[in-house]
């Protein structure tokens, strides 16, 4: 039957919807839903990530167990993969009561060195959550924020790509900057984008300053 699942799903008969509602319904299926996302076919392999992520979002505990299959998925040779592993991970932290996320954070954020501007996006829109779910955690993961104005320029993450970057560290670190000890450098940072050619990220600096400057 799990097999059979599997299968509709690469084939579309089964939509993501319909087995994010039978893993909901039986949990016994999520170790083969698990299993899906080292399909060799696409259709599964994305369709039962997607599935992952939702179910991160709505019952964390869940997935909660396999929170190192997740950390080892940040390594993946599919990009895709990655970024539902980095949203994942996030949502994780809600119910991290072992305190895993805190031994990866090296490897989370050493993300945002990618070559790729998804990769590092994924990584900064993401942090505002783990920032509200560990408190504790709130100045590194500001500095790390922080570094977005120092990344590497490559042929996948262009200036304009670094731009968009610093408009989701923005939205990120808004998030949480009521519990950030260090304001002024935040606040130093998002000046600097009041300048910036892209309108989006002007309006961002306006209305963060707005609320919090």
């Amino acid at each position: 039957m799990q097999n059979k699942l599997l299968e509709k799903l690469a084939d579309k008969s089964l939509t993501t919807e319909d087995l994010l509602q039978k893993v909901k319904q039986d949990p016994s299926l999520l170790a083969k839903v698990i299993d899906g996302v080292s399909s060799s076919r696409a259709a599964t392999r994305y369709g039962c990530a997607k599935v992952l992520v939702v179910l991160s979002e709505k019952v964390p505990e869940m997935l909660y167990p396999h929170m190192g299959y997740f950390v080892d998925l940040l390594g993946s040779k599919h990009r895709i993969l990655i970024w539902n592993a980095t949203a994942i991970i996030a949502n994780l932290t809600r119910v991290d009561r072992d305190k895993k996320f805190d031994a990866v954070i090296d490897k989370y954020y050493g993300l945002l060195d990618d070559e790729y501007m998804v990769t590092v996006a994924n990584v900064v829109g993401h942090s505002g959550k783990i920032a509200l779910a560990k408190p504790y955690l709130v100045p590194r993961i500001t500095e790390e924020l922080l570094r977005v104005e120092s990344i590497s320029v490559t042929p996948h993450l262009t200036e304009e790509c670094r731009r968009v970057i610093a408009e989701k560290a923005i939205k990120s670190l808004s998030l949480f900057f009521d519990r950030i000890d260090d304001k002024e450098e935040v606040v130093s940072f998002v000046k600097r984008q009041l300048g910036s050619s892209r309108k989006s990220l002007r309006s961002e600096a306006k209305n963060f300053l707005k609320k919090w400057g």
